[in-house]
C-alpha cells in the first residue's frame, strides 16, 4: 500500500512558510545582528532532533531528489556514521541521568555537542537547503525554549536587550499536532509514534514502511 502524506506535508510546508516569514521580519529589523550567510555552517554542527512529520518530509524529499547514485550513497554513508556517534553520546547522557545528573544539565550538555550534519557537503553547503528543518531555519535569531533564551554564538544580539523572540515550544506543539493527526489518519497501532523524535541522520536512513508506522504486525525473527 502506497501511503499518501501530501495533506500533512502541505500543513508542514505552510508552517515552514510562517517560520521563514518570521525570520525575514526579524532580519529586516535587526539585520546587523544576524551573521547568517553562504559559507557559514555553524548551525550545521548543532545536535537536535526532528519531529515525526519533519522526519517523514525530509526522508520523502531526500528519496525523491536522490533515488540512486553516488551522491545518495555518500550522504547515506555520512548519515550512518553520524547516527552511530549520536547514539553513543545519547547512551552516555542516559547513563549520566541514571547517576543523578540534573535534566537541565543534560540538556545543556546536549546543546553543546558538535556533530557535522550528513547533508553538509565538502564545500560547507547544505545539499538540501530548501527542505532544511525548522530548527535550521530559525538558527541565527533569538529563540526561547522552555523559558530560556537562545541565540547563535556568532550573532551580534546583545544579552539583556529586548529583541523579537520566537517560541520554539509553540512551534513544536504545532508540529506535534500535525504528527498526531497523521498517525490518526493512517490508524497507526503505535500510540507513541506521534511523539517520536530522531536526528536528521536517522530521518535520512530510516525506512518509513508500514511496519515502522504501525500499520501491520512486526516481522517475527526467523520468519
Amino acid at each position: 500500500m502506497k501511503l499518501d502524506f501530501s495533506e500533512f506535508f502541505a500543513q508542514y510546508e505552510a508552517l515552514v512558510a510562517e517560520v521563514d516569514s518570521v525570520f525575514n521580519r526579524v532580519a529586516d529589523m535587526h539585520g546587523d545582528c544576524i551573521n547568517c550567510g553562504s559559507g557559514c555552517s555553524d548551525c550545521c554542527h548543532a545536535l537536535f532532533d526532528v519531529s515525526l512529520i519533519e522526519a517523514l518530509y525530509i526522508n520523502h524529499k531526500f528519496l525523491e531528489r536522490y533515488p540512486f547514485g553516488e551522491e545518495r550513497s555518500n550522504i547515506i554513508e555520512a548519515a550512518n556514521t553520524v547516527d552511530r556517534k549520536i547514539y553513543k553520546r545519547k547512551r552516555q547522557l542516559y547513563r549520566d541521568s541514571m547517576k543523578g545528573s540534573e535534566p537541565r544539565e543534560l540538556l545543556e550538555a546536549m546543546a553543546k555537542e558538535r556533530v557535522r550534519c550528513p547533508l553538509l557537503n565538502s564545500e560547507d553547503k547544505c545539499t538540501m537547503y530548501d527542505i532544511r528543518p525548522i530548527t535550521c531555519r530559525l538558527y541565527g535569531i533569538p529563540t526561547n525554549i522552555g523559558g530560556k533564551a537562545h541565540t547563535c554564538g556568532l550573532s551580534k544580539f546583545e544579552p539583556g536587550k529586548p529583541y523579537p523572540t520566537v517560541s520554539l515550544d509553540v512551534i513544536q506543539d504545532r508540529l506535534a499536532k500535525i504528527s498526531l493527526e497523521l498517525c490518526k489518519s493512517i490508524k497507526s497501532n503505535y500510540k507513541e509514534l506521534p511523539g517520536v523524535f530522531v536526528p536528521v541522520s536517522m530521518a535520512l536512513i530510516t525506512n518509513y514502511d508500514e511496519e515502522y508506522l504501525g500499520l501491520k504486525e512486526p516481522k517475527k525473527k526467523g520468519a
